[in-house]
């Protein structure tokens, strides 16, 4: 288990060196210079120059290079161009946002999705079973960005039964959980589908296993057989979904918060690109990639735990 851990953790790490990598270079790939960008053409040459040198760009590009790898792993991603705050404080207040958006959204997919794909199986090839594939498929196919404009145009505009824009009072949690349910609905409604689906597949494949027929030849209730022989092995292909459903989750916060107008990872994101800040960009960017390398690790490492058979595989 601990050569399976440093395995995974080496993995991730090497994941973030690649972003890290990609999102430095392309600074370099892209036409024109950062500066010059960020300013906009009003600026003077004195202008462009002063933030270079506070960007560090004048200095040559494996200095550069060294110099963004060590600020990231101190910590340090940089200093935002208009508010002169440091980024790592900016990402850091607009982060809890999105990771109780991503939460909520995963939340419900998973109390909806593993339940339906379980109920699905048992009753294979019935009406009910067809028009939760349906379902699911469909579900899959939307994008959240369409789910989140009909959820506001029905539920917040139409019946006036939640709210549409905001992230609700500070420091008033009830009013913050209302006006997340919106988000978190159109957020979590694909990951319904893929997890119905999965769940279903591997219920099928358990069910025909040699130990769920000697359960049933030992005459067990249809109900221990289940779900204690049959889902708690076919709900652990779902965890390691679920760690790429989390990450997933957070780039789709893009879109979700630009929509309700929430605050988080992904409206700053977008407005740091608007406003060509740099800094602050990459620093959403790379925050963003290292929850999704966390999530997938803490996910393989929890399959390993549960399942006997991949740490045999080692």
């Amino acid at each position: 288990m601990l050569i399976y851990a440093l395995q995974r953790i080496g993995l991730a790490m090497l994941i973030c060196v690649v972003a890290m990598t990609v999102l430095f270079s392309i600074a370099y790939v892209i036409p024109g210079d950062p500066a010059s960008i960020t300013l906009g053409p009003r600026a003077t040459p004195e202008m462009r120059e002063a933030l270079r040198e506070r960007m560090g760009l004048d200095q040559p590009l494996p200095i550069q290079l060294v110099n963004f790898f060590g600020n990231v792993l101190t910590g340090d991603l940089g200093v935002d161009v208009w508010s002169k705050r440091p980024v790592t404080t900016i990402v850091f207040d607009a982060l809890p946002y999105t990771l109780a958006l991503a939460a909520a959204g995963l939340g419900w997919a998973i109390l909806l999705g593993i339940p339906l794909g379980c109920y699905s199986a048992i009753r294979r090839n019935t009406l009910i079973d067809k028009l939760t594939g349906v379902i699911s498929v469909g579900a899959i196919s939307v994008p959240s960005f369409v789910v989140a404009i009909y959820g506001i145009l029905i539920f917040a505009v139409g019946l006036r039964w939640l709210p549409a824009l905001g992230a609700g009072a500070e420091g008033d949690l009830l009013d913050q959980l209302w006006h997340l349910i919106l988000p978190a609905f159109a957020i979590g409604l694909g990951w319904v589908g893929y997890l119905a689906r999965l769940v279903r597949a591997s219920m099928l494949e358990v069910m025909s296993e040699n130990h769920v027929r000697t359960a049933r030849a030992f005459g067990l209730p249809e109900r221990m057989i289940v779900f204690r022989y049959a889902l708690r092995i076919a709900v652990l292909p779902t965890v390691t979904l679920l760690g790429i459903a989390y990450g997933g989750l957070l780039s789709n916060a893009v879109f979700v918060e630009f929509v309700f107008n929430r605050p988080g990872i992904g409206q700053l994101a977008v407005a740091a690109v608007n406003t060509r800040n740099y800094p602050v960009m990459m620093g959403a960017t790379l925050t963003t990639v290292f929850l999704f390398a966390i999530c997938t690790m803490i996910a393989d490492l929890i399959v390993a735990l549960l399942d006997p058979r991949v740490r045999a595989s080692l």
